[in-house]
């Protein structure tokens, strides 16, 4: 099982890696769903661990429609982590009905070439999941699709999320479930849902907020669950 671990920080993402998390998602603004973080945060973290480092590759937060001026600027952010060793990189891109863009997204896969890739919760706000399954799943460069089955929460997409998986068994890609994740709901849901990777946010802080530090005994207490 495999545990990814947002930070926003050097010293959190320290935090994590020692208490048993498997890969960091490296961002900034957690308050708006997590943007790109400042190449010295991304510098720094991936030069002090020693676990996967995946960075987010979001421009702003309005929303997943991007025009070409930002998906520019994505691709050099893309490159820029290439060269600070990042060991991956998360993005998501629709058009303006919820479909995945598949010019950008070929784009910024291009561009992404030798990285490890995740397409992120965009696929939330997908108008139909299983369509978009199926054009992401043309892409092998793409590892893991991130996201809560469509809702808020993870935990009230159980039955969405258990078919997207059984839907990449045969596949490439895997499905990392994410949102709503944490100590106390964790061994429930993965009775329900078989997925080999599990996304935490607020679920390993204190006090479960982004205002607050990540709390390396929930995240010890996962690793003792899941494995």
């Amino acid at each position: 099982m495999i545990i990814e671990v947002i930070s926003d920080t050097l010293s959190d993402a320290l935090i994590a890696k020692e208490a048993g998390a498997d890969r960091i998602e490296l961002v900034t603004g957690l308050a708006e769903g997590g943007l790109t973080p400042s190449y010295g945060v991304i510098e720094s973290v991936c030069r002090e661990l020693t676990i996967p480092v995946n960075v987010m590759i979001r421009p702003h937060s309005r929303g997943f429609c991007y025009s070409e001026e930002d998906i520019e600027i994505m691709i050099q952010d893309i490159k820029v982590c290439k060269k600070l060793g990042a060991a991956g990189v998360v993005f998501g891109v629709l058009t303006s009905d919820h479909q995945i863009h598949t010019v950008h997204l070929k784009r910024l896969i291009d561009a992404s070439e030798g990285l490890d890739i995740t397409f992120h919760r965009a696929f939330d706000e997908a108008e139909d999941q299983f369509t978009d399954l199926e054009i992401i799943k043309q892409h092998p460069q793409i590892s893991r699709i991130l996201t809560s089955g469509g809702q808020k929460s993870a935990v009230d997409a159980t039955k969405r999320l258990k078919r997207l998986n059984e839907l990449t068994e045969d596949s490439h890609l895997e499905i990392m479930a994410g949102a709503g994740l944490s100590v106390d709901n964790i061994r429930a849901f993965l009775e329900n849902v078989r997925v080999n990777e599990v996304h935490f946010g607020t679920g390993v802080r204190f006090h479960s907020s982004y205002a607050e530090a990540i709390d390396p005994e929930r995240v010890q207490e996962i690793k003792k669950i899941t494995g």
